[in-house]
């Protein structure tokens, strides 16, 4: 029987997965991995000055630093954040409708960018990569983003949307990078960074 390459590679690790997306949860499960989900609430406040992809790195390497002196050996931490820019300005998740709608709006007829960094960290190392991936929406009316925010409610996401969802199907006119990354995970970079960090 031929055996999955990552899962052979990992065999003698425990990975754990410190997200509660069950986007990014459903990445691992389909890439094969065994898994452990292991949450520490953080405040995701960034420094003022940092843009784009130094934003998702900065919170991506905060929420690895949660872990600090609980990690065992042969443990592999995954952490990673997703900021959406747009305008030289980062679209965080949204907290109700208004804002969900305002960040919409934004969005309506324009290019952004979607950035998602992931911080994998063991005992003796850590390393963060960052994806991007641009994204053009089409012209949004009122009623489209009123209907999308009424049925799918996206306050846990990054920019008020989810690309799998309603709106992704009747609003995206080009995307320029990886899908996956949109959705909340660069599983292209994740397997290969995890493949190269074991020996």
């Amino acid at each position: 029987m031929i055996e999955n390459p990552l899962v052979k590679k990992l065999k003698d690790y425990k990975l754990i997965l410190a997200s509660g997306s069950p986007r990014r949860k459903r990445f691992f499960e389909d890439l094969g991995m065994t898994f452990e989900i292991r949450l520490k609430p953080i405040d995701e406040i960034y420094p003022e000055e940092l843009k784009g992809s130094e934003i998702s790195e900065y919170l991506s390497e905060l929420k690895a630093s949660a872990f600090k002196g609980l990690l065992k050996s042969r443990e592999i931490l995954v952490t990673s954040d997703t900021v959406v820019w747009h305008n030289n300005e980062s679209l965080a998740k949204a907290s109700n409708k208004d804002e969900a709608a305002e960040m919409l709006h934004k969005l309506s007829n324009s290019w952004h960018e979607v950035i998602t960094s992931v911080t994998l960290t063991t005992l003796s190392a850590q390393k963060t990569i960052s994806s991007s991936t641009k994204v053009k929406f089409s012209e949004l009316s009122d009623n489209e983003i009123d209907f999308y925010i009424k049925q799918d409610q996206p306050f846990d996401k990054a920019g008020g949307y989810g690309i799998q969802e309603w709106l992704g199907a009747i609003a995206i006119e080009s995307i320029e990078g990886s899908y996956n990354n949109v959705v909340g995970l660069p599983t292209h970079l994740v397997y290969k960074t995890l493949m190269d960090m074991v020996d």
